[in-house]
């Protein structure tokens, strides 16, 4: 089972992959960990993602890329993965298909959590106020949201065209957003043994 994970930020997505990924026996591969595990392995790749994330700067495409090339090709995703975080981009999609076609897979599906924007922010606001996130305000929520409107409505759009798009509902309980994913999975016949 190959998947990527979709939605805004604050959506679930993170906690539903570590889930997910655990009932398929896969690993939840993020941008953010492997960025993390390059830079603290100190690895050529990390070495330059560290330079740009110590300006402030985005690392560029061609780096990200390259992480993401070389965790796939691990032996624990050698069964399947799923993507959290990656692709962002309609030139990071085409990448994703380079690599898969390299190694002659495939994506099974992609799978997005829909959340109502106005509950977001609210979801958002309150783990503010329990974590302590100075980042979340509710102009910089709203804007990140934005931003993944922006980016990320083209990828849905070139997924649903090619048939592999599940959309969910993210909103409420963790177990019940769990139970709406697996069930949405099941219904494509890829359900977890």
């Amino acid at each position: 089972m190959r998947m990527i994970f979709m939605g805004p930020p604050g959506a679930g997505k993170g906690t539903q992959a570590t889930v997910v990924a655990g009932r398929f026996g896969i690993p939840a591969i993020s941008t953010g960990d492997i960025f993390r595990a390059n830079v603290s392995e100190g690895t050529p790749l990390g070495l330059e993602a560290k330079r740009y994330m110590d300006a402030g700067e985005y690392v560029p495409d061609s780096v990200t890329n390259e992480m993401v090339r070389n965790r796939i090709a691990e032996p624990d995703a050698e069964p399947g993965f799923l993507l959290d975080g990656y692709p962002r981009t309609l030139a990071q999609v085409e990448e994703l298909d380079g690599m898969l076609a390299d190694a002659g897979r495939s994506l099974d599906v992609v799978v997005v959590l829909t959340v109502d924007a106005d509950e977001l922010v609210q979801r958002l606001l309150k783990r503010a106020e329990t974590s302590g996130r100075s980042d979340d305000t509710e102009d910089v929520i709203r804007h990140r949201q934005d931003v993944y409107t922006e980016q990320t409505a083209p990828l849905i759009d070139v997924y649903r065209d090619r048939g592999l798009l599940l959309e969910v509902d993210g909103l409420g309980e963790v177990d019940e957003v769990t139970a709406r994913i697996l069930s949405a999975l099941d219904g494509r016949g890829s359900a977890a043994s």
